[in-house]
């Protein structure tokens, strides 16, 4: 059975810019969906120096894209998930990041229409503000 997730998450939160992002090497502007207890992640990459391969570098712009469920303690946001293709399926192999997907996020601050999240593995934190409402109806095991 699927669990209601956190009721004030529900909806997609997009984030619009990085603090002093002209000045960065590179950054990452997300989007979030969260839709019951699960977590749909795009990850818009900006890197203006080459780090990577030139067949995967797409003159500095490309997206990374996760999945995976997340439960709240305390002030903290756990997530566990995998890097998936556009399409959602597990992505194994490949351009830029595969394998799992397991940020740890402090909720520094939420209100109906802004959440500021904090990765304990980043520096940057992530102000995202809500661009769609989701109503969360749990799926029994059979539906999914």
């Amino acid at each position: 059975m699927q669990s209601e997730g956190v009721k004030e998450l529900q909806g997609v939160w997009v984030q619009d810019s990085v603090a002093n992002q002209k000045a960065l090497l590179s950054y990452t502007l997300h989007t979030f969906t969260f839709r019951c207890d699960s977590l749909y992640v795009t990850m818009d990459v900006h890197a203006k120096k080459k780090t990577i391969p030139d067949s995967c570098y797409n003159n500095g712009n490309w997206k990374e894209y996760a999945k995976a469920v997340y439960v709240q303690r305390g002030d903290s946001i756990i997530v566990e998930g995998i890097y998936t293709k556009e399409n959602g399926k597990q992505k194994i192999s490949g351009c830029y990041k595969n394998g799992q997907y397991l940020p740890r996020f402090k909720v520094v601050s939420l209100s109906k229409d802004t959440v500021v999240l904090q990765n304990k593995y980043e520096s940057t934190p992530i102000t995202l503000r809500k661009v769609q409402d989701i109503t969360c109806v749990p799926k029994k095991r059979w539906e999914m």
